[in-house]
């Protein structure tokens, strides 16, 4: 299984903070793959709330959407649709 990768940069007023990760989990739990959040190097399980709010991504940082599995490419996409809809935030 190859790896499916894609940068997007957070646009959110309050950047990835526990209701942004709340919702990013949401969507990875849908899929098979396994999913990540990297950041300046350090990945996060895509899966897991805390380990996506201690990579402390504020507004206009860029991070890149990583998952391997059966439905990668599936799962990056629908990830960096809700990363750029700001996480379904106003700001």
């Amino acid at each position: 299984m190859s790896r499916v990768e894609q940068v997007c940069e957070i646009r959110n007023k309050l950047g990835l903070h526990l209701r942004a990760a709340a919702a990013f989990v949401k969507v990875a739990e849908r899929f098979k793959s396994d999913v990540s959040l990297e950041r300046d190097g350090t990945r996060a399980n895509g899966k897991s709330i805390i380990a996506l709010v201690t990579l402390a991504a504020s507004l206009g940082t860029s991070v890149k959407i990583g998952a391997e599995g059966p439905d990668a490419e599936d799962a990056v996409g629908a990830l960096a649709r809700l990363v750029e809809d700001r996480f379904g935030e106003g700001e």
